[in-house]
């Protein structure tokens, strides 16, 4: 049996990096600049059929823990996200709604794609914290939304917060998240930020 990977076509080998020990360990090798690639993959894939379903599939591989909610990319620009999350056992709680942590997870994902496609080029960006509010039992077919507009220059790190919305079917709203991150500036030959 082959491997998805073997599946997909020969120009997504951008999501290839030449194997390295940490490549061999599972580890993807830092990018100075991974909202460019996103976007471009994006472009790239959106468009085809089930398209959104292996773009999601790839970030979910790229970031092994926000892969195992299942959430897909439904529109992605320049500091905007929009991400559904289908309602299903594998997300429920005890109390037949979607576990709270599952929508944590889902913040974070989109919040993650919104922020670094609109970053810019080689400023870094990592979670240090995540506040969640949960309006009401989230049933259905959630859609979680992010919109945000990072410093368009970074001189030295900074926490930047990144608000997301989860709305169920009916539009209301079941949980606001705030997504707090650590911008650090471009590292640049002389020395690390």
């Amino acid at each position: 049996m082959r491997s998805a990977e073997e599946l997909l076509p020969a120009s997504l080998a951008l999501w290839r990096w030449p194997a390295t020990r940490d490549t061999l360990l599972g580890m993807a090798p830092a990018n100075p600049s991974p909202g460019r690639q996103l976007l471009a993959n994006w472009q790239r894939l959106s468009p085809l059929p089930f398209g959104k379903e292996i773009f999601s599939w790839i970030v979910g591989r790229s970031a092994p823990y926000t892969g195992t909610v299942g959430g897909v990319y439904q529109e992605i620009r320049a500091g905007y996200a929009r991400v559904e999350l289908r309602d299903r056992r594998k997300v429920r709680n005890h109390l037949a709604s979607v576990h709270a942590v599952a929508l944590v997870n889902v913040a974070e994902m989109t919040s993650g794609v919104a922020l670094l496609t609109a970053l810019p080029h080689g400023v870094r960006g990592i979670v240090t914290g995540l506040s969640i509010d949960y309006a009401k039992k989230a049933r259905g077919t959630l859609t979680c939304v992010c919109e945000t507009q990072p410093p368009s220059s970074i001189e030295t790190p900074q926490t930047f917060d990144v608000h997301a919305t989860i709305s169920n079917m009916m539009g209301e709203i079941v949980s606001t998240a705030t997504v707090h991150w650590r911008l650090s500036p471009p590292v640049h030959a002389h020395g690390a930020a």
